[in-house]
């Protein structure tokens, strides 16, 4: 056998079909697209069409939305921290920021900081600033001999005088009204 005997198996190419070449060849004038309009067009068709009837998408009930205005912080329990202590990768007598944690690769990064959630037990004194954390996790912290500062807060939207809007003043209003009838300790 030589380079210049070697050849494919017979059917192995086929010519492209040339359409639209007369009556005869069987694939003329509409070059068998059967139709004209924009069944015929290159790159069109009709999805999700079922011959009229209500289609599967609209027939399917919808259920739940996405919030655009939801905050995302990155969750983190103290059960990991105090791993991570135990292990060496946080020290324990400085003050653990989030950018810290993000740091050490126990949370990925977030829009809006770190949260700190109560799973887990704490044997050492921590001094943590993050953005959020849980009343529990609060509680865990403080019961061991340690602090928690949260850093995010809510941003205040104004009205058009530049005003702090009617629910944001009512709160803050009530939040007045609970400071004044609390009994002092």
């Amino acid at each position: 056998m030589k380079l210049n005997e070697l050849h494919d198996n017979s059917g192995a190419r086929t010519g492209r079909t040339r359409v639209g070449r007369g009556s005869s060849s069987g694939l003329g004038k509409t070059c068998g697209r059967g139709v004209k309009g924009a069944k015929a067009r290159a790159g069109v068709s009709i999805h999700g069409f079922e011959g009229g009837q209500m289609p599967l998408y609209m027939r399917l009930p919808k259920r739940g939305f996405y919030n655009h205005f939801a905050r995302d912080f990155a969750p983190i329990n103290v059960g990991r921290i105090q791993a991570a202590i135990d292990r060496g990768v946080l020290k324990s007598d400085a003050t653990i920021t989030g950018a810290q944690l993000v740091e050490a690769g126990l949370v990925s990064n977030s829009r809006d900081g770190v949260r700190l959630l109560a799973k887990g037990a704490v044997t050492v004194k921590l001094n943590l600033e993050v953005a959020g954390a849980s009343r529990a996790a609060i509680n865990a912290v403080e019961k061991a001999g340690g602090s928690v500062k949260t850093t995010f807060t809510k941003p205040v939207r104004l009205n058009r005088k530049g005003e702090p809007g009617k629910r944001v003043q009512r709160r803050n209003a009530a939040a007045e009204k609970r400071a004044k009838q609390a009994p002092a300790t």
